[in-house]
């Protein structure tokens, strides 16, 4: 083989593999690039997850701070409420006693009125039956004197009359029942007013006149 040929076969040869390895190192190099990119959007990935993953960190903080003052809120309105319980049981009851003591007041008061007013049907009987019988012709000549009728009992007033109180230049009754001796009981009566069947007429400086049925003056005296 002569050297020329054989020089140009080493060269060729040569040729070959730089050109082998020059095709090797761009593999290489395409491949690394593109585990660099990887790696990159791997990267910014994994940022992403971080980011996420701090912001529900945070989240969960400011959710268990919402969770705790909830609880306390919770517990706070249980606290109101076992001590408005009782205290609204209470008042329940007092109301209820309220009721209950002005339906018996009304219903005294009642009986009282039912009570005057068969005073006066009798004390009308008595004077039906006090009246004289009328006299024949003959005896009504000579025996003109009449029988005067006896004035009606005054009644006893349904109350008791404890005074004269006065309030912005007005004159007002205090009254109360007989039998109490609380001051949640006692009622102010103005002229023009009524309990019961007793109508307040005028407040004189002695005593107050009252309108009753069939008796239009039944005075009571100040204490």
């Amino acid at each position: 083989m002569k050297a020329s040929t054989f020089q140009t076969l080493i060269v060729g040869l040569l040729c070959l593999a730089v050109a082998g390895l020059s095709a090797g190192w761009y593999n290489q190099f395409q491949r690394v690039a593109e585990l660099q990119s990887t790696n990159t959007q791997h990267l910014h990935t994994l940022d992403t997850l971080q980011r996420d993953s701090s912001a529900l960190k945070d989240a969960q903080e400011k959710l268990q701070y919402a969770l705790k003052d909830l609880k306390q809120m919770v517990d706070t309105g249980e606290q109101q409420a076992n001590t408005l319980d009782p205290m609204l049981d209470q008042w329940a009851q007092e109301i209820q006693e309220l009721r209950d003591g002005q339906a018996a007041r009304a219903t005294k008061a009642d009986l009282t009125a039912l009570r005057a007013r068969l005073e006066q049907v009798e004390q009308q009987l008595l004077d039906l039956k006090t009246q004289p019988s009328p006299l024949p012709p003959s005896l009504s000549a000579t025996k003109p004197k009449k029988t005067a009728r006896p004035k009606p009992a005054p009644l006893s007033p349904p109350f008791s009359v404890l005074g004269v109180e006065s309030r912005g230049g007005e004159r007002f009754l205090a009254i109360a029942p007989p039998d109490s001796r609380s001051l949640t009981d006692v009622r102010l009566l103005h002229s023009g007013e009524q309990l019961g069947a007793w109508y307040l007429k005028v407040l004189e400086p002695n005593s107050a006149i009252f309108a009753v049925v069939a008796q239009p003056n039944q005075t009571v005296h100040l204490p």
